[in-house]
Order: structure tokens, then sequence, then C-alpha cells
């Protein structure tokens, strides 16, 4: 069984709270070791992906981390989760031994092993603005290694069909033979998987990870000369090496063996590690003056990239306060110059700190586990809520949105008073509508304004708009990443559902699509439906906003 990093970090303790900082520390962002690539300048997620059910053809063949007995279904008794996952999308559900929710229906989980979830997870990261995913390896040699082997092709496989990157990030925790042994598995094994054009790259080179190195417990025992030889290793096969560090790593005390430097400097990036660290926002602070700022300048001054850890917080622990914790997190991770940010992690359900979609509300969660929702402070949150934040965070972090302290999310989209807006096309002065109930694209074909050609004007976060058809009550997307035209079929305000609103001089507006950053165009005069390709605004990209 894998082990947590919850256990190996519950007895270093947390960082000291420190007086209020003033707000000019740190605004001036730091200079990058490396040039933007598939880790500078980007947000990546940790991915798990080691959830596995009876009867879904895992080696492991069991309830894999869903339980604490893989060998029988998970139950009120039989737990391994501190928060349900919300299931409404997954095309292949599998049945537990808890209750049905709440809300009525069956309490079923998802496996990591079935290529239908992990293409899910990827099509969320693709839609809420998620750059990179570092997939988890512990040591393959263990019974679970053909499990993971079989993960690792299937995350390859999410990410090139969805656009993202993917590198493999080794947890040495536990690995007793581990100087020889991931040396044989990346030549053998991981390596190959170098050849997709989704591998992360990062100055050219993959990218690959290793999470466990100077930590000071029993897990991770080897010396500092073992360490750094696997580093340099790593790095003469030509590749950008990470260390997943203990947060002490500039001053080796605490949790981090003394006499390390030398194998932290070795590193191209430095992502030290926060659960268990902080649990508020206050506790962020800390962690920005004592040591992020501390850590980037040395960072900074050794020529090594910065990759700090963003969590959104323990749900079963009460941390989140509806993405206030973890916007702070943003916020000094942003203002601090640092190279670059790690999400712990996306599907952590095992630990609370997923960002993954997740049970809104009692409804959603099975009578009598016990397990809270996300609105477990008494603020209603969407269960894609924390994708969202996290995507607010990424366009913060590539200064598409201004430095902020102020979360632009809000916990459930459109929640703010909506106005009820119309577009006449410039290509055409014709109203555009949500043809046939909503069931065709939208198009501008229409000279009066009807419930077809009205829409709800939505916050989406971050200075963003989304719209709603009154011809259905859904929201608009650019479907298909913005490769197909817009219509109007999604429940939930996704990347594919969010524009910037641009207001141009001669006061129309033009609408400029997250899913793939190129402006809506009325295209063929506006003949065909509206469609997300065009890079610069010319007239037939140019709308009246009316009733706004």
């Amino acid at each position: 069984m894998g082990l947590s990093r919850r256990t190996v970090l519950t007895a270093l303790g947390t960082v000291p709270l420190a007086a209020p900082l003033l707000t000019a520390l740190g605004q001036e962002a730091a200079s990058a070791a490396g040039p933007p690539g598939d880790v500078v300048g980007k947000i990546t997620v940790g991915y798990q992906g080691w959830f596995a059910c009876a009867g879904d053809g895992a080696p492991i063949n069991g309830w894999w981390h869903w339980s604490q007995n893989w060998g029988q279904a998970p139950s009120p008794s039989n737990n391994a989760i501190k928060a349900w996952p919300d299931m409404r999308e997954y095309a292949r559900t599998y049945a537990t031994a808890y209750p049905n929710l709440n809300g009525g229906g069956a309490a079923t989980l998802f496996s990591s092993y079935d290529q239908s979830t992990v293409d899910l997870h990827f099509l969320w990261m693709q839609q809420y603005g998620i750059d990179t995913a570092a997939l988890q390896r512990f040591n393959p040699n263990s019974s679970e290694g053909a499990t993971r082997d079989a993960m690792a092709q299937k995350v390859r496989a999410a990410a090139e069909s969805h656009g993202r990157r993917f590198y493999v990030m080794y947890d040495v925790s536990g690995w007793a033979n581990m100087q020889p042994e991931i040396k044989t598995d990346w030549t053998n094994k991981m390596a190959a998987h170098t050849a997709s054009g989704a591998y992360a790259r990062q100055n050219g080179k993959p990218v690959v990870c290793i999470w466990g190195f100077g930590f000071n417990d029993a897990n991770h025992p080897w010396s500092a000369a073992a360490c750094l030889d696997v580093v340099n290793w790593f790095k003469a096969q030509g590749c950008y090496v990470i260390g997943g560090v203990p947060r002490e790593w500039r001053t080796g005390t605490g949790g981090s063996r003394a006499g390390y430097a030398d194998v932290y400097h070795a590193f191209n990036m430095l992502s030290p590690w926060m659960v268990g660290a902080i649990s508020d926002a206050a506790g962020s602070d800390s962690v920005y003056q004592n040591i992020t700022v501390p850590d980037q300048a040395d960072c900074n001054a050794h020529g090594i990239d910065y990759q700090p850890c963003v969590l959104p917080g323990d749900v079963s622990a009460r941390q989140r306060k509806h993405g206030d914790f973890m916007w702070r997190q943003f916020y000094n991770m942003v203002r601090a110059g640092c190279q670059g940010v790690y999400i712990s992690m996306f599907d952590e359900y095992g630990e609370g700190n997923q960002i993954a979609k997740t049970a809104e509300n009692a409804a959603g969660v099975p009578a009598g586990s016990g397990l809270l929702a996300l609105d477990e402070d008494g603020t209603a949150c969407s269960s894609d809520y924390y994708l969202r934040l996290t995507g607010d965070g990424g366009r913060m972090l590539k200064g598409q949105i201004a430095l902020t302290a102020t979360r632009p999310t809000p916990p459930v989209a459109g929640t703010s008073p909506t106005t009820v807006v119309s577009l006449r096309s410039r290509a055409n002065n014709l109203y555009v509508t949500a043809e046939n109930a909503g069931a065709a694209a939208l198009i501008a074909n229409r000279a009066a304004i009807g419930a077809w050609e009205q829409f709800d004007l939505l916050d989406a976060g971050g200075g963003n708009v989304a719209l709603r058809a009154h011809a259905n009550n859904l929201i608009v997307t650019a479907e298909n990443a913005g490769a197909s035209p817009l219509i109007a079929n999604r429940t939930t305000v996704g990347g594919w559902e969010t524009f910037q609103l641009v207001r141009n001089s001669n006061g129309t507006v033009s609408l400029k699509a997250l899913a793939n950053n190129l402006y809506v165009c009325a295209d063929n005069t506006g003949a065909s439906p509206l469609i997300a390709n065009r890079a610069a605004i010319g007239g037939w990209e140019q709308f009246d906003l009316i009733g706004a």
C-alpha cells in the first residue's frame, strides 16, 4: 500500500505565525532561471490516479485507496477517504456498500483504471485551464507496480487527447532499494513516454520529479551522497529534474535532514511540500514571509526555478473557507515571483485536498457517512469551484489578470446579480439567437429580440463572463475547445464556457474564448454559426451589447 505524504509529515509541526506583512513585500517578480515552458509559468497538478474498484480489470484487483480493507467494498466502517466525488459525469461507476446518497441515488465511485475516468479528468484540466499533470509513481516493484505501469499509459493517452502536458513524479517514500531501481525503472519503462508530444518539457528537456529526498524521517533514509547521485544521473539522461523537498530545505532544520544543501541545489526546480503545514490564511502569510520570499531569493542566487505548493485545504477539517484559503496562497506565491505553482492535489480524496469535482452539499454524499461537502462552512459552492479557482490562479500567475488579494472567483458561477442582454452582430446587423430552442448552434439571423435572442450575462470569475441562454436555460460553450460553433448546452461554467468581454473603442464588444484564446466571429458575414476562430478583432468579431 502506498504511503501517504500526510503520514510522513504529521510529526513535523507547523510554521510559526508571523506579524502582519507589508503589502509591498515581494511585489517585484523575480527573474526565472528557465524560460516559460511546461512547468515554468504554468500550473501543475499532482495526479494520484490511484483509485481502483473491484471488477474494473486492474491488476491490483481491489478497492485501491477507497477503503481500508481493499478486499471489501467501501462502507461507513471501511472508509479511507475524507470527501466524496461528484459522480454525475462519470461514464462508468461502481456500486459501494454505502447507503444511498442523502439526495437519492446509489453511492457509486470511479476507478482511475478506466480510461474514461482519466479522459474525464484531463478534459476538466483542459476546460479549466490547468496546464500540466504530475503523475505520481511510487515504488514500481511493489504489488502495485503493474497497475501503476498501466496508469502511465492511460494518463499519456488522455493528455494527448486533451492537449495537456504530463510528467512522471517519483515518490520515493518507503522505497528500500530506491537508488538503483529508480534508474532501471526510468530506463526500461518511463523514459519511453517522453516520446509523446504531451510529455512535459522544460528548457527543451523532459521533466521528471523526485519527491522525498532530504525528509527527516525513517521513510526517507538515504544519504546525501546517494540522493545526489540519483539527481545527477537523471540530469545526465538529459532530464530537467524537479525536487519535491521539505519546506525547511533551505535551513536544513526541522523536517529536513542537515547536510543536504548540495542535493537541493543540484535540482533544476524546487517544490517544497506544504500539506499539513498550514491550514488558514494566516499560516499562508507566515509561509510567505518566512519561507517563500527567502526561498525564492536562494533559488535566484543558484539559478534554480521555484514551484511552491498551493493546496485547497482539507474538506474534513473545514480548512477551505469557500476558497479564501487557497486564493491567499495563490496571491502570496504570485507576488513573491515564483516560477510555477504545484497544486496539492487534483484527485486526493483520501486526504480531502482534491480540486476535482466534489459533492456540493449533503445531498451528494452517502447517508450516514459523516463526510462533509463543499458547503461545510455554510457557503454554497459548485462542485467545480476549486477547478475554477485553480484556473483563475493560473491566469494571475501568467499575468492574464492583475495580482489581487481579493478572490475573483465566486463559489457558484453566476451567483452575482445577472443582466439580461442580447447581441447584435456588426457583420449583418442581426441578433444572435440560440437557434432551435438552443438545440442548434448560435447564429446571427434574427431581426428582432425574442426569448431565443436573450441571454443572462454571468460573472465567470477573474473579470470574465459567461452566457446563459433563455431559450433553454443552459450555458453557452465554445464546443470542442473552440473548434466547433458556440452552442448553449452546458449546465455549469467551465473553461469552455468562459469568455473575456472586450469593450471596443466604437462602443461594441467582442468575446474572446478562454477555450482557445480566439475571438468569437459571426462567420461568413453572419450566415454561418458563431465560432471562436479569429486571432484579431474585425467587423465580424464585433457585437452591439443590448441591455448591459
